[in-house]
């Protein structure tokens, strides 16, 4: 899961929140309390009598062009870079792509 994402735009400019879901194939993200929407859903009733539905206040998904990852050192929105490194793991030679924050250069 990430985490630590912060909206570029709009009404919750400047917003942090942790990511609860990423729909990749719709460039789609839903980040806790940001860009919360009201629902009204129809009164029902359960079994045992207790109600459903009415006044549903919700995370409605965002652009995921509109956030940006947090850098770890400056708590500021950074561009993400990639670095690649060299590891040896039982005698076996790897190489790995590791995501490098802009701003500061630290590894997310």
């Amino acid at each position: 899961m990430i985490t630590g994402r912060k909206q570029d735009k709009g009404g919750y400019k400047g917003k942090t929140g942790l990511v609860l879901n990423v729909d990749r194939e719709a460039n789609r993200i839903l980040v806790e309390g940001i860009n919360m929407v009201t629902k009204h859903t129809r009164v029902g009733q359960t079994d045992k009598g207790g109600k459903t539905g009415g006044i549903i206040v919700a995370e409605a998904p965002i652009h995921i062009s509109n956030v940006a990852l947090i850098d770890p050192t400056s708590k500021k929105a950074t561009r993400i870079g990639a670095r690649l490194e060299t590891k040896t793991v039982e005698g076996v030679k790897k190489t790995v792509r590791v995501r490098v924050a802009k701003k500061s250069g630290k590894d997310i």
